[in-house]
């Protein structure tokens, strides 16, 4: 074999594993969110360390050709205070892929998903206007309601459909798949629908989710004018057990430069076969974003329990936290 010929195979093999690479990626992502906070419950007052949903994870695409593409998400959750592992629905099990394991193929038809991931009607509602701390740690929505993670399917066992964007509007469905386990609460199967439209400065979503006979169905509006930005979300809720409920929840985001000022509030009436069970969070807080993946943030947040309710706190008992923290993304 001459010179020529060793270094012309040489750049071919070259050449087709850039084609390789170019038709497939995998991305390490992340975040670590660490707070000192003092927090009081009752008459109790702690001061310690504490981890706000650190996680980090692996996704991964590859083009099929003809518009077809396979996908993959690993997500696992851990204490960012300790550095112990956490499985995020069962934190005594170490570290896993709880949090998000799905394998999923997309295309014009949109995107259908196998696997274990959160319900999307949280992500459409609740989560989404949560723009303080992204809905985690000591501050995070303590009244939102949802039936999945009350019904024992948490977010395994999936499939999901997501239609691809119509006009700004998506669509995304699931059902969680019981399979007989004698573990899941009402061995029902559980579904899941979300709704989500975008056009310009206002984003509105709905969600519901059911399992057995327990479910609730919720409303979200978001808007943003100039350096204002105002969220809120409405959410019926039906427990078997303990009756029907309504709470909201309203937001409310000022920057300037670097500068973020939120405050936000929530009530959740009370449920109507639990005498005394409504309550009320609010938090205030303050974030500097030193870059657009990482920040200094501190609040101050609050959950005030009626005699029967139990949010955050033992029943009765309320729950406050003042706090500062970093987080990062990568």
């Amino acid at each position: 074999m001459t010179k020529m010929t060793r270094i012309a195979l040489a750049a071919l093999a070259v050449m087709g594993a850039t084609t390789a690479m170019a038709q497939s990626s995998v991305t390490l992502y992340g975040r670590i969110n660490t707070t000192v906070e003092r927090q009081k419950t009752g008459d109790q007052t702690v001061t310690g360390m504490q981890n706000n949903a650190s996680r980090w994870g692996i996704r991964g695409t590859e083009d099929l050709g003809g518009g077809l593409k396979a996908g993959f998400t690993l997500e696992s959750g851990f204490n960012s205070d300790t550095g112990t592992g956490s499985a995020w629905t069962h934190p005594t099990t170490g570290m896993s892929f709880a949090r998000q394991s799905e394998v999923n193929l997309s295309g014009g038809f949109g995107m259908v998903r196998l696997g274990n991931f959160v319900p999307e009607s949280y992500y459409a509602t609740a989560d989404y206007i949560s723009m303080h701390n992204h809905d985690t740690g000591s501050s995070s929505d303590a009244l939102y309601y949802d039936p999945v993670w009350f019904g024992g399917l948490s977010t395994k066992n999936k499939i999901g459909y997501r239609t691809p964007s119509l006009g700004g509007l998506t669509v995304d469905a699931s059902v969680s798949l019981h399979e007989k386990d004698p573990t899941v609460g009402p061995r029902k199967n559980g579904y899941d629908l979300a709704a989500n439209y975008a056009a310009g400065p206002l984003h509105l979503g709905a969600g519901y989710s059911k399992v057995g006979d327990n479910w609730q169905a919720a409303l979200r509006g978001l808007y943003t004018l100039g350096q204002f930005t105002v969220g809120a979300y409405y959410q019926r809720s039906d427990q078997e057990l303990i009756g029907t409920r309504n709470n909201f929840r309203l937001s409310g985001m000022y920057a300037l430069g670097a500068s973020e000022f939120h405050v936000n509030v929530g009530h959740a009436n009370k449920w109507s076969k639990v005498a005394d069970s409504a309550a009320t969070q609010w938090t205030l807080g303050y974030n500097y974003n030193l870059s657009k993946r990482s920040k200094v943030y501190g609040y101050y947040t609050r959950v005030n329990n009626d005699s029967g309710a139990a949010y955050n706190a033992p029943a009765g008992k309320d729950f406050s936290s003042i706090a500062v923290g970093v987080r990062h993304n990568f």
